[in-house]
């Protein structure tokens, strides 16, 4: 029994962390942002995306934010659109241009912890050069289409200055199975899970192409990002409270009602066993009645949150 409380506990600190999503929808963008304004790179939620522009020649690498939707010029000139013509189901999106690696340092709450995920693509600009060829590089698969060829984003993270010898390995395209029908150039938008890595202060981007000559890789060394997740924490001044609230019935197999509450206008928030997001809504009553027919049966996190005051309640849905 003393097992099942702890484990109990352990689950309601761990899902007081809070999540922030980047997005980039904050940005104020027409067309795109290359850092010509000299302002060295792009906050936003938890991340800084930093950028190096040069006035002289009047180039970028690092990272871009753009809201292009050409899907169809190939070539330099349209590097800062993304091969889906948009964002993750958003307008903005972050446009990498790799020269070496690029650089995500995490800040405020989620330096030194973990990143969950994001959401990755091509542009349109190395879609096309992969599935047409061009001036510099090659037509992925070569005239026959047996060509082994690939596209690879390699992920690590860096932690107390330290570069990790874990990895994560994301093929933006490959053409290495005997079966050509099973080649692919990603086209779509693609959440990659970055739990794996652990704690970072900051991630790692390197991409490595089948397709090099004596200047170095022929691909070109674009990606698009979105919807980057990242782990808030705990905040320090957060007041938990033991009984903030009850659940009746418990177990539930239609209705549960959240019982004393005695903050009206708290938010309600109700995760799965995978930290996902169920439900969320403003309470504005003492007793609150929520429909849970629909749930899948399994055990639930309530977690009630006024201000700096929280509490959390577990229930079972049968």
């Amino acid at each position: 029994m003393k097992q099942i409380f702890t484990l109990i506990l352990a689950l309601s600190i761990t899902f007081l962390a809070a999540q922030t999503t980047s997005d980039f929808e904050s940005i104020t963008v027409d067309s795109f942002l290359n850092g010509s304004d000299g302002s060295g790179g792009f906050s936003d939620g938890n991340i800084f995306l930093p950028n190096d522009y040069n006035d002289a020649w009047g180039s970028w690498s690092g990272w871009a934010i753009s809201s292009m939707t050409d899907v169809t010029t190939p070539g330099y000139l349209n590097q800062y659109s993304s091969i889906t013509g948009g964002g993750d189901n958003s307008t903005n999106y972050g446009v990498a241009f790799v020269l070496g690696q690029n650089i995500m340092r995490l800040e405020n709450g989620a330096t030194g912890k973990t990143v969950n995920g994001l959401s990755i693509t091509n542009s349109t600009y190395a879609y096309l050069s992969m599935r047409d060829g061009d001036a510099f590089a090659k037509k992925f698969g070569g005239e026959s289409g047996n060509d082994p060829d690939f596209f690879l984003l390699t992920i690590k993270k860096y932690l107390n200055g330290e570069l990790s010898t874990d990895s994560i390995d994301f093929y933006l395209a490959d053409f290495r199975f005997a079966d050509n029908t099973q080649d692919y150039i990603v086209n779509e938008w693609t959440t990659i899970d970055l739990t794996p890595l652990g704690d970072a202060d900051s991630l790692s981007f390197v991409l490595t192409s089948s397709d090099n000559g004596d200047f170095g890789m022929n691909t070109p060394a674009y990606f698009c990002i979105d919807n980057v997740v990242t782990s808030d924490g705990v905040s320090a001044t957060l007041e938990v409270e033991k009984n903030l609230f009850d659940i009746a019935p418990n177990p539930a197999t239609d209705w549960i009602v959240l019982k004393n509450i005695t903050d009206q206008n708290s938010i309600c928030t109700i995760f799965d066993m995978m930290g996902t997001v169920i439900y969320n809504n403003t309470i504005t009553n003492y007793n609150t009645e929520i429909n849970v027919r629909d749930f899948p049966k399994g055990t639930y996190l309530v977690r009630i949150q006024n201000g700096e005051k929280q509490a959390t309640q577990l229930f079972v849905k049968q």
